[in-house]
């Protein structure tokens, strides 16, 4: 067994039912930043200009857009709970370098704690998995589904 399904194991048999709450919730606000980035991709492409990424400013506005809707979901309902963790971690990433970097790390108004925050919950979940009370916990329980 290698160190990444030892890690993965110990998450799934210490995964506080508890957490679910905040796995879900956290689902929430990646799929409510992804519909506005959705609709307000003028902000994105704002955030992404002032980078040396500007040539690459329309596809990485999509990416972000889609991988928070279809990833936001997939975490609230707790299927494939880490491939979609993986997915959002560049974004967020990017997210703290970026927020920091702009507008100052201790401005109020940065949205850096926001995204470090947020970053920090993915990184939880990507050690403890979906839990208990997810559809990856139910697909495993109910294998003729």
């Amino acid at each position: 067994m290698n160190t990444i399904e030892k890690v993965t194991c110990w998450g799934d048999t210490h995964h506080p039912k508890w957490m679910d709450i905040v796995r879900m919730g956290l689902g929430m606000i990646i799929f409510y930043k992804g519909v506005e980035f959705g609709r307000n991709p003028q902000d994105l492409h704002t955030l992404l200009e002032g980078s040396n990424i500007a040539l690459w400013t329309f596809l990485i506005a999509h990416y972000i857009a889609i991988s928070h809707i279809g990833g936001g979901i997939l975490i609230m309902l707790g299927l494939l709970t880490r491939p979609a963790i993986m997915f959002q971690m560049p974004i967020l990433i990017g997210a703290v370098i970026f927020t920091g970097r702009s507008i100052g790390v201790f401005d109020i108004y940065s949205g850096f704690g926001l995204s470090a925050l947020v970053l920090g919950l993915l990184i939880i979940f990507l050690i403890y998995g979906s839990g208990p009370f997810s559809a990856d916990e139910y697909l495993r329980k109910h294998p003729d589904v």
